[in-house]
């Protein structure tokens, strides 16, 4: 089938997919056509699952399914699908899995699973394999005729092997705990496991590769704001969370002259990153920078944070509303070389007293740290050291840095970029619409608050489709049913607009995504989310996923989303499934506490529910009242400033009426005060559930 012409990949939307669109390979999409031909020809499926800015997926692509002779082989004994990770997390949690179970080890990207043509349940698989034996590694054309050998001599052994693999992906999925008492044990067991694999000299967690991890940063701040209003501040969870986010905003996972923070660091100085820049990383770091600078007031969050918001605005925002996913670690085939500097390429752009700031800050004294021949910027010297290494005074310093940079900036923009990953992921955007609303009303810059409308408004416009969203976008098309995640992460950053912006139809839409995750996604039986609806296309198993990976659990976002919509509207259906979920995962909770972060928060919020105020007025004054609201970090805190024209609100809301020019309506967890019409009174009501670091850091 396949020739220059290209092959079955050429009608699709992924960027990733059509990379390969013109292998020698004859690959298909994951569709009932390619699934027909296999069992046809009673072919294994060479299953190969990649994403469009990962490195070893270009580097196998290039080594192997380019060469005419391996594509040939493939061909011959295999029907070849390729999948796009980020498209379809369904099969990506469910191979990754099942990888797993059968190598009991790791998998990753790019993972080269073989299945069964009958069922698709996979017999054998690894990652990258190269194309000659090395590393320990046998060549990818050995794995291909050996498995394919395999295959027809051992039928009888596959098939015992797939009905354990199946009855192990089964017995993975938690059992409900209907009878124990949701306490907070898993909240204090969640920090030691956090204190213990904290890295106290470098910080992070854990060693090289050192990945940012951004839902235990959240966790550790939460628990510090949490034992400050118990009068007993826990200083070790803000510290952990304070100096690894200043590391890495120091380091060289973080773009020192374009912003926003790369996929992780290769060593354990955060020094010299995997290049690729993920929107599902940025959305979080961007919240998380906003909030360390509401709690420290250090200059070094905010500058992260408005660098990395712009960043967003400037490459990362289609025309039309929605956020791209990524930017790719490679240009012109070589990694980070968009990124890297010379010594002499540097000291040509800049003047004399310019060099002189940028060779100490970001240490060209020292030897290259990218490849040996190469610098790639990292903080070395800052504050009163670099002064004293510069002999320039603090606010000269600035200005030349600043100048610097700017020249720098113009340089790099000069050369050929980076590859984009322009589909649009409903998913991805749920995480950025929280992290720009955050950006908008802590960093006061309404252009961040409006780049977080339009990607709702295009979610709504183009991946709401009767009644249901949709997963992906690209160049006016959008398809596939959407996730767990998808309705999840939209619920959670529509919620965290509200509070910036109110806007009815908002709400109404956070309602609607709340009743389909109940009608198609919920466990009856057991509780908790699977992550594909009941009506998904059949596949060889239906995860629900309580921990935490790359992005936030599934089931803990919407856990949290749900106990805070039924809490604001009075609405009991949500409050019981956000429960049930607690207790479905509650066994696996309980065992790793530090790798369900996100279903955390939600049990968190079930032991001391949110600090919910509605304010009713018009104006300038019910915006200072709704800026007084979310001025300092209170994460309990859920605050809705609605117009007194707004009718026929939902709900508990529709209690909240409108008092003279201005009244709050405060609820702190099951206990409701008297309406506030004064402003010093609601100063002193807020002072009482929100913090801030008075204390020496790092």
């Amino acid at each position: 089938m396949s020739d220059r012409t290209g092959n079955a990949l050429l009608e699709q939307t992924s960027p990733y997919l059509l990379q390969h669109a013109h292998n020698p390979v004859d690959w298909y999409p994951w569709s009932r056509e390619a699934l027909e031909q296999a069992e046809k020809q009673n072919k294994p499926i060479l299953l190969s699952i990649g994403y469009s800015a990962c490195h070893w997926c270009h580097v196998m692509a290039h080594e192997s399914f380019e060469d005419a002779e391996t594509a040939q082989l493939m061909n011959s004994l295999f029907v070849n699908i390729k999948v796009d990770r980020e498209e379809r997390p369904d099969l990506d949690k469910i191979y990754q899995t099942s990888h797993q179970l059968l190598t009991r080890r790791p998998g990753g990207w790019p993972l080269t699973m073989f299945l069964t043509p009958e069922d698709r349940t996979p017999f054998f698989g690894g990652t990258y394999f190269p194309p000659t034996p090395r590393h320990g590694l046998p060549s990818f054309r050995e794995v291909l005729t050996g498995v394919a050998n395999y295959f027809r001599s051992h039928r009888s052994e596959i098939g015992q092997q797939n009905a354990s693999l199946i009855n192990a992906l089964i017995t993975m999925e938690s059992e409900s705990a209907t009878t124990i008492s949701i306490n907070d044990q898993p909240l204090v067991d969640a920090q030691k496991e956090l204190a213990h694999a904290f890295d106290e000299v470098h910080g992070g967690f854990g060693f090289a590769p050192k990945f940012p991890h951004p839902t235990n940063l959240e966790r550790l701040l939460r628990t510090f704001a949490a034992s400050s209003i118990r009068g007993k501040p826990n200083v070790d969870a803000l510290h952990m969370a304070e100096f690894t986010l200043r590391k890495m905003a120091m380091g060289g996972i973080y773009d020192h002259l374009g912003g926003g923070f790369a996929r992780y660091s290769v060593d354990e100085l955060w020094m010299i990153p995997h290049f690729e820049k993920m929107l599902y990383d940025n959305g979080p770091l961007l919240a998380l920078s906003c909030e360390l600078w509401q709690l420290t007031h250090d200059e070094l969050f905010r500058t992260a944070a408005q660098e990395t918001a712009q960043w967003v605005l400037r490459e990362m925002q289609a025309p039309d509303g929605g956020y791209y996913s990524t930017l790719d670690a490679d240009s012109e085939g070589e990694e980070g070389k968009f990124y890297v500097w010379t010594s002499d390429e540097v000291a040509s752009l800049l003047s004399p007293p310019e060099w002189q700031v940028v060779q100490a800050r970001f240490g060209f004294l020292r030897p290259p740290n990218f490849e040996g021949k190469a610098w790639h910027l990292h903080v070395f010297v800052d504050g009163e050291d670099l002064h004293a290494a510069t002999g320039f005074d603090a606010e000269t310093t600035k200005k030349l840095l600043t100048s610097a940079r700017a020249k720098l900036f113009a340089a790099r923009s000069a050369r050929v970029r980076p590859g984009l990953d322009d589909k649009i992921l409903t998913a991805w955007n749920g995480l950025m619409i929280r992290g720009m609303a955050v950006a908008g009303t802590v960093l006061g810059d309404a252009q961040f608050v409006d780049s977080a409308t339009r990607a709702l408004d295009f979610l709504r416009d183009r991946m709401w489709v009767d009644g249901r969203l949709l997963a992906t976008s690209r160049q006016d098309r959008s398809h596939l049913a959407a996730y767990l995640d998808d309705y999840a992460f939209v619920m959670d950053g529509a919620l965290t607009l509200l509070q910036i912006r109110w806007r009815q139809s908002d709400l109404a839409f956070v309602v609607d995504l709340a009743r389909v995750l109940l009608e198609h996604f919920e466990d009856r039986d057991r509780g908790g989310f699977f992550f594909t609806a009941d009506d998904h296309e059949a596949l060889i198993h239906r995860p629900k996923p309580m921990m935490d990976d790359a992005v936030p659990s599934g089931n803990g976002v919407a856990a949290h989303a749900l106990s805070r919509l039924g809490h604001l509207l009075g609405e009991s259906t949500f409050l019981e499934a956000a429960e049930r979920a607690i207790r479905a995962g509650w066994a696996s909770i309980t065992r790793v506490p530090h790798a369900h972060n996100a279903m955390l928060r939600a049990v968190e919020e079930y032991i001391d529910p949110p600090q919910l105020i509605v304010l009713r007025g018009e104006g300038e004054q019910l915006e200072r009242w709704r800026s007084r609201c979310l001025r300092h970090y209170a994460p309990r805190r859920m605050t809705l400033a609605i117009p007194s024209n707004a009718s026929r609100l939902p709900g508990l809301l529709a209690e909240r009426k409108p008092l003279g020019d201005i009244v709050a309506y405060l609820c702190d967890g099951h206990q409701c005060g008297p309406p506030v019409t004064e402003f010093g009174a609601l100063e002193e009501v807020l002072a009482r559930t929100e913090v801030e670091a008075r204390i020496p850091l790092s």
